[in-house]
């Protein structure tokens, strides 16, 4: 929701020329749209490892994630990629593509990753992460990745590394972000 809503009473109606209800103001008719919100981060190699954050914040705190968050305003995807990976990382990367876009509906999230390469390996623990590392592929502690969306990330990275052209990633068929989808309830 905006910051600061007029004053007045709200209440849900389908606005004219609308589909679905929406708090809308009863004095001047002002409508909120309460949309999606939008995720941005990368998977990050450094030769044949890719950089990894173990979370120190909720949800999924200790678990280990791709560096990446919420978009601000007035900011592209790429530069809140860039952000990202230096507010977890300290981590200065180079954007080389868009690797995916996903859908999280129960979460009303769009995440948009990019593939990215680390400019210099010394990386540390940022304010949100307990500690970062550089994993091989044999490396990557797939029972302790936070989110499906990590796995589908780096799962779908292996399959174009190498490659200069390709078509951006969409969600696993029949696969939404539920947790459930890697073993986890609720």
């Amino acid at each position: 929701m905006p910051e600061q809503l007029p004053s007045g009473r709200f209440s849900k109606r389908i606005p004219d020329g609308d589909n679905r209800e929406r708090p809308v103001c009863d004095h001047c008719g002002f409508v909120v749209y309460d949309n999606p919100r939008i995720v941005t981060g990368s998977v990050v190699s450094h030769g044949s490892r890719i950089l990894l954050c173990r979370r120190a914040i909720r949800p999924r705190h200790g678990f280990w994630a791709l560096p990446a968050g919420y978009m601000e305003l007035r900011e592209t995807a790429e530069e809140a990629a860039l952000r990202e990976a230096w507010e977890e990382a300290e981590a200065r990367i180079e954007i080389d593509s868009l690797l995916a876009v996903y859908s999280i509906p129960r979460l009303s999230m769009v995440q948009i990753m990019f593939r990215a390469r680390l400019i210099d390996p010394a990386v540390r623990p940022g304010a949100e992460s307990l500690e970062v590392a550089l994993f091989e592929w044999d490396e990557v502690p797939w029972e302790d990745l936070a989110f499906p969306s990590v796995h589908w990330a780096l799962t779908q990275h292996r399959q174009v590394e190498g490659r200069t052209v390709y078509a951006p990633f969409t969600n696993p068929p029949g696969q939404t972000g539920d947790m459930a989808e890697i073993g986890v309830e609720g």
